[in-house]
């Protein structure tokens, strides 16, 4: 909305110049009132954001005509380069009287006089308004030519005063119309104005001469530039910048740019006070590649810059090179046609799979050891946008702590010891664009925990020893056969950052629940084994009735080991030992294989410490004796095994809930039961 100045003076003249000034350089922008200090009209009232005033006296007599609370603005006022010679060719030492409009007014015209230079003449102050004695005196007038005694020895006119260059800055602030001046040089469109800022004069030459450089570099150079100002109004737009995003000028300058292009973090590095890197976003259906740089100076920010550019296709080849420097175990090898089964376990599974394909979000895959949760990762990337770029895997379990930082964070030259000439960048700098999966996340440390949950934060990361944050753009696929849930109540994993991958939750059935895939599968195996032998019934049972607690992996091993064998008919004997002698139906009942299957699942990676109590709660039982918790620990310190006497108790508790030992109380020991006996020569044999 345009704001209302009124320009007001003691004469008609001077209000006409000041109003032919402003409009110069405002135009249309302000709408101006003109008023004479006397005037009968200005009674009627002064309704403007600003009053334009030449002194204090004036304010007196108008203040109580203002009616709303305007900005009052003194002009401060100079002369014309003419008037200035003029007022120089007059003989030194002469005794000059200056008649100006007030006597007020005179005194302060008189200072600016001799802050330009004009030192070699003695000035009087006078006013045309009192009766001075003027008879044979020398008379400096500015402009008011007819109110000029006629009793003057001498008149030099200069023409009259003009408004100094720094109140017609203040003025275009208090307009909030700063932004026009800075399109135009002040200085060089009032040439014939003599200041007496002579500073900001200097400044304002300076200024105009490198914004004009500034204006021709912006408007060569090929990236976009937008700049904003601590509100967010756009004041600078170049015409790379109306190239790639398709705006005309007057569309954004003094528009809200943070609203407008919602997609530049321009709130972001006004919020935090911190730049924005090389972040690719979509302006219009183009992918575009945004970096923005606050201003700021002295602690205070004043605004922020965006340099944008077109992701063009000499990058998207560059991404292709990329991919082949970093060698070819950083693609995808598997699709969705390459995951064999027709159950509807994993029918659906395959299903919900290729819909989360199309999304960015985090995907947690879940499932037993051997169910092909990479071959699942390896298909959803192929079936993304993401699938030209690279799909790199690293498994969190296979590496020590330090090892995996380096590998996924990267680091710079001479971060520690041994570290490589030049750096190296991480896993998630190779995997931007594309997709980084993270096998066995439920082993990765607390700390990298941590470092993990900020890049999927701030999509930033930093690598060791270095100080700068490079942007990336990923979708994470983190893969686990551990209970996450349960580890986040231990407080082995961060609940942050277990809801921030379980976005999209994937759990891959087991194989024993999948049961009319077995065959299809060992028919594939075959063929990639080129070999083609048949089994026999009873061998078919025996492989339909298995647990298969190493799932699809295990199938393989079996397949590979009968493949080895090299012959065409697989019978029940054939089958491996451990196959064989788990699956026969009198080691237990359908009651006993369901509690057996429970219980193994349950005490996962403890397993060792439990065959060791259910082998020396055996030993007790053959030689008929009870053995209690501090006998058994005395055990295990004799094998060199470290078990707590408060983690055997848990043991036992555990063992008698399912039905393979019975507790005594006081000394009396825990004896093993017939059923956990069977249980434990299953499992050695497991």
């Amino acid at each position: 909305m345009k704001k209302t100045l009124a320009i007001i003076s003691y004469s008609l003249e001077t209000v006409k110049i000041y109003y032919e000034q402003i409009k110069s350089l405002f135009a249309d922008n302000v709408d101006v009132i003109k008023f004479c200090v006397d005037d009968e009209e200005i009674k009627r009232g002064i309704t403007a954001d600003i009053v334009l005033i030449p002194s204090y006296n004036a304010l007196n007599k108008i203040r109580k005509y203002i009616k709303n609370r305007a900005e009052i603005i003194f002009v401060n006022r100079t002369i014309s380069k003419s008037g200035f010679d003029k007022i120089m060719s007059i003989p030194k030492g002469t005794e000059v009287m200056l008649l100006d409009e007030s006597l007020e007014m005179s005194k302060q015209m008189i200072s600016v006089l001799y802050q330009i230079g004009i030192r070699h003449i003695d000035l009087i102050p006078g006013s045309i308004q009192e009766r001075i004695d003027i008879k044979n005196r020398i008379l400096i007038v500015l402009g008011q030519s007819k109110n000029i005694p006629n009793e003057a020895n001498k008149v030099i006119n200069i023409g009259s005063s003009l408004i100094d260059i720094n109140t017609i800055i203040d003025l275009g602030i208090k307009l909030k119309l700063d932004h026009i001046l800075n399109r135009q040089n002040i200085k060089k469109s009032y040439k014939e104005i003599i200041t007496a800022n002579v500073g900001l004069s200097e400044i304002l030459i300076k200024t105009n001469r490198f914004e004009s450089q500034l204006d021709i570099l912006l408007q060569v150079i090929d990236d976009g530039v937008i700049a904003i100002n601590s509100k967010g109004l756009i004041f600078s737009y170049n015409e790379s910048a109306k190239r790639i995003l398709g705006f005309r000028n007057e569309e954004v300058i003094d528009r809200d740019g943070i609203k407008l292009f919602p997609q530049i973090p321009f709130e972001y590095a006004l919020r935090k006070i911190k730049s924005v890197k090389e972040r690719l976003v979509k302006i219009n259906g183009d992918d575009v590649v945004v970096s923005v740089d606050t201003i700021t100076h002295s602690g205070k920010i004043y605004g922020a810059v965006a340099i944008i550019r077109r992701f063009s296709e000499a990058e998207r080849k560059q991404h292709k090179l990329r991919a082949q420097l970093i060698g070819k175990g950083h693609k995808a090898k598997y699709k969705f046609d390459d995951i064999i089964g027709e159950s509807e376990e994993i029918r659906k599974c395959k299903d919900i799979a290729r819909r989360m394909s199309k999304s960015n979000s985090s995907i947690l895959i879940t499932g037993e050891s051997g169910t092909g949760k990479e071959l699942f990762a390896h298909a959803m990337h192929n079936s993304s946008k993401r699938r030209d770029y690279q799909f790199v895997a690293v498994n969190c379990g296979a590496l020590p702590e330090s090892l995996l930082e380096s590998e996924l964070f990267g680091y710079e030259e001479g971060a520690f010891t041994g570290a490589r000439r030049g750096g190296k960048p991480g896993l998630f700098e190779l995997a931007h664009r594309g997709t980084l999966f993270l096998d066995e996340i439920g082993e990765m440390p607390l700390k990298l925990q941590m470092r993990l949950l900020r890049v999927l934060q701030e999509r930033e990361v930093m690598r060791i020893g270095g100080d700068r944050l490079i942007n990336v753009d990923i979708r994470l696929i983190a893969a686990t056969n551990r209970d996450l849930k349960k580890m986040v109540k231990k407080g082995e994993f961060r609940e942050d950052l277990y809801y921030r991958l379980n976005v999209l939750p994937l759990k891959i059935p087991p194989l024993r629940k999948r049961l009319q895939d077995i065959f299809p599968l060992i028919n594939q195996i075959k063929k990639e084994f080129n070999s083609d032998f048949k089994f026999t019934e009873k061998a078919k049972q025996a492989l339909i009735t298995h647990n298969w607690r190493g799932n699809v992996r295990e199938l393989r091993n079996y397949i590979e080991y009968l493949v080895n064998l090299n012959i065409k008919e697989v019978d029940i004997d054939d089958l491996p030992i451990e196959l064989e002698v788990s699956l026969k139906d009198e080691v237990f009942d359908r009651e006993e294989k369901r509690l057996t299957e429970k219980f193994i699942d349950s005490i996962g990676k403890n397993i060792k410490k439990y065959i060791f109590v259910l082998e020396e709660l055996d030993k007790s039982f053959v030689e008929k004796k009870r053995i209690g918790r501090r006998s058994i620990c005395l055990k295990a310190k004799e094998r060199g095994i470290f078990v707590s006497e408060q983690e055997v108790r848990n043991i036992l508790i555990n063992l008698e809930k399912f039905l393979m030992v019975e507790i005594f109380r006081g000394r009396s020991g825990t004896v093993i039961t017939e059923y956990g006996r069977r249980v434990l020569r299953y499992i050695q044999k497991g």
